[in-house]
């Protein structure tokens, strides 16, 4: 009985690989054959390449070039008169003595004083 189950089973085994070969023999292309009658249209043609334009590299030891005829120095400004007043720790002490003199408490004596330093 063995022996004749092994015939079957050979046969089994050769029909489901014959069975699972049929779709990848599909894929299989013959050289010289083409694969299908309907052939690939063209590529489009290729577009023009863009156009690059380097810029003009300035020399470092060349001067900057003119750009008017005549070039007349800025005439000139008047300089700001520096005041020399009194430095901020004295206006403050003697806001201070102000408010101190006007009998404020000392909430309202801060804020004379910083109002009255920045004046």
């Amino acid at each position: 009985m063995a022996k004749m189950k092994r015939p079957y089973i050979l046969l089994a085994a050769v029909l489901v690989v014959g069975a699972c070969a049929g779709p990848a023999a599909a894929q299989i292309i013959i050289p010289g054959t083409a694969p299908s009658s309907i052939t690939p249209p063209p590529p489009p043609p290729s577009a023009p390449p863009p156009v690059i334009t380097v810029p003009v590299v300035p020399k470092l030891a060349d001067p900057p070039p003119l750009t008017h005829e005549r070039i007349q120095p800025a005439p000139d400004l008047p300089k700001a008169q520096l005041r020399r007043g009194r430095s901020f720790g004295d206006r403050i002490q003697d806001c201070l003595n102000d408010s101190t003199a006007a009998q404020l408490n000392s909430a309202d004596r801060a804020a004379y004083s910083r109002a009255c330093a920045q004046q």
